[in-house]
């Protein structure tokens, strides 16, 4: 819905409320006009129901509105009179057309004075369950939302399994697009795969003022511009989502506006310089390792290299020792019983399940293998020697492809070598070509909502206007996994627009290592609990900081209910 619809409709709910209210008002001692009067018949509502005037402002506040107005109509028929639970029940179910009946009967009586206190139990129960979701809903939505990690794209800054605390207020808070949704879940809701939201109505993006804006090589999370996936790890189609029920990603914003973004044999270089990354950023390059003894997994583990692969041989398998093993293995290299080869991660076949099952064992090494190390790993097994060569590996050759953004085959780009690319801001004015034009497609038709065609003679026309130029309505970065070869990011689907722009991660409040083997496996990474995200220098976990501050509330808590004993 545009601003304008959005604004017809409601004029139109308030003429339907003053239809529905104007003798109610009159029967509590105010003007009948006043039911009609936009915002200010809200106030005198308040002072009718007997509620704080700050109510309003729940009235007007997107999602959080839902819950609030099925409160006020039933507020609103206990205020004549209507108390039973069929009552309220009626008002719900009407949307609150209801009160009709009650405007319009000859019995109906204003309770001035009527006891706000829920009647039962269960009532009381009910109210506090309701105002609690709504307190949950708006830091929810507009201050704090919690996030899990669940793929490795910012491995060694971000692990699989960090619990993050996201600010939506550093940025400034994104209103929700979708009006009509269900409170505190994302795009569906929890254990029923049913649909959270629906697609109509729509309101205009709108963000409320932040306190700073992207920093480079910053950590961000955002709404994927790409056709977003039910779920993660389930290969499917596209599927279509307003922009605030898209997935959401978590990515290092290694180019902002008006950058110029170039990869050079896989180092990110902007405005022609190389770019420095923060000293927590440990992006992850591919590497050669040679050695010909064999490349040894132990060794490489007991100089702290976990992000590898094992591949062991297993004597004599059988069903029972397989059900055994099954867990721990991620591929079976040769399923032939009498060479039954297969591989698993660093941690390898935990000892315990070898004692137990009877399972005996050798590990192959390779003359050969590939890993992903940080440079400093590298630097670290350099110095080890217990390599012959380890060689950075990267691609030279290039050719077209429609792998990599803008993913049109004129374009010869890979995930090494890639760009040059002027990352689009507000206001400013790109000359468009035939050449340059797919790079900046997607922007100016489907994040700026225009037409735009190309026609036989190279001749561009936006909106049916024949242009060589386009001046750009917002923001957009460019997104990037320090995990660089495991990760989908910018290189993959281009620009991320202002409006996905969800907010900051500012710390991890819980880690769990192995998340995703199954409960048993659960490991907490104490040292990661309360640390924070964005910062520089080492991480420190403030963990104990946060268990005293608790501590003290709960004693501050106790004594002040004794003393008023």
């Amino acid at each position: 819905m545009t601003v304008f619809e959005w604004v017809l409709f409601f004029l139109i709910i308030q003429i339907v409320h003053g239809l529905g209210t104007w003798k109610l008002y009159k029967i509590s001692g105010f003007k009948s006009l006043e039911a009609f009067m936009p915002i200010y018949n809200a106030f005198v509502l308040m002072k009718i129901i007997n509620r704080p005037k700050w109510w309003v402002i729940l009235l007007f506040i997107p999602v959080i509105n839902l819950l609030i107005f099925p409160v006020v109509w039933v507020e609103t028929a206990r205020s004549f009179g209507k108390n039973s639970t069929i009552d309220s029940l009626a008002v719900i179910i009407t949307l609150g057309l209801y009160l009709f009946t009650i405007n319009y009967s000859d019995k109906t009586k204003y309770l001035k004075d009527r006891d706000l206190n829920p009647k039962t139990a269960f009532g009381e129960w009910l109210s506090s369950i309701i105002f609690a979701v709504v307190l949950a809903t708006t830091v929810h939505t507009y201050f704090i939302q919690p996030y899990i990690i669940p793929t490795g794209s910012l491995e060694k800054s971000l692990l699989v399994g960090d619990f993050l605390f996201v600010s939506k207020f550093h940025y400034g808070a994104r209103v929700p697009q979708t009006a009509i949704s269900f409170p505190m879940v994302h795009d569906t809701i929890i254990g029923t795969g049913i649909r959270s939201y629906l697609n109509k109505p729509q309101i205009p993006y709108f963000r409320l003022p932040g306190f700073q804006n992207i920093a480079r090589n910053e950590i961000v999370t955002f709404s994927w511009p790409a056709d977003t996936v039910r779920k993660f790890f389930v290969k499917e189609k596209g599927v279509k989502k307003p922009i605030d029920k898209k997935s959401n990603y978590v990515k290092r914003c290694v180019g902002i506006p008006s950058d110029t973004l170039e990869i050079i044999n896989g180092k990110i270089h902007i405005n022609g310089k190389k770019s420095k990354m923060p000293y927590r950023a440990k992006p992850i390059f591919n590497y050669s390792a040679y050695n010909s003894k064999g490349v040894s997994a132990s060794s490489l583990i007991k100089l702290g290299i976990t992000d590898l692969t094992r591949k062991f041989k297993i004597d004599q398998i059988n069903q029972s020792k397989f059900d055994a093993i099954r867990p721990y293995l991620l591929n079976i290299v040769d399923n032939n019983p009498d060479n039954f080869v297969v591989l698993t991660k660093s941690s390898g076949i935990p000892y315990e399940i070898r004692l137990k099952s009877r399972i005996s064992m050798v590990e192959i090494t390779d003359y050969k293998t590939n890993l992903f190390l940080t440079e400093s790993e590298a630097e670290i097994i350099i110095k080890s020697n217990i390599m012959d060569s380890l060689i950075r590996d990267y691609k030279t050759i290039k050719s077209n492809n429609t792998t990599f953004f803008p993913n049109d085959i004129r374009f010869n780009w890979n995930e090494d070598n890639f760009g040059p690319i002027v990352i689009p801001s507000r206001n400013q004015t790109i000359k468009l070509t035939e050449t340059n034009l797919p790079i900046y497609k997607k922007a100016i038709r489907d994040y700026e909502k225009n037409t735009l065609s190309l026609d036989k003679n190279g001749n561009i026309r936006i909106n049916n206007i024949l242009t060589d130029e386009y001046t750009f309505k917002q923001d957009y970065y460019w997104m990037m996994g320090d995990n660089r070869y495991r990760s989908e990011d910018s290189r993959s689907w281009g620009f991320v627009p202002q409006d996905h722009i969800v907010g900051k991660p500012v710390f991890i409040w819980f880690s769990i290592d192995g998340i995703n083997d199954g409960f048993k496996n659960w490991k907490i990474r104490w040292n990661r609990v309360f640390t924070t995200v964005n910062l520089d220098g080492e991480p420190k976990s403030y963990r104990w900081y946060f268990i005293i501050g608790l501590f003290g509330v709960l004693i501050y808590s106790e004594i002040k209910k004794r003393k008023k004993k």
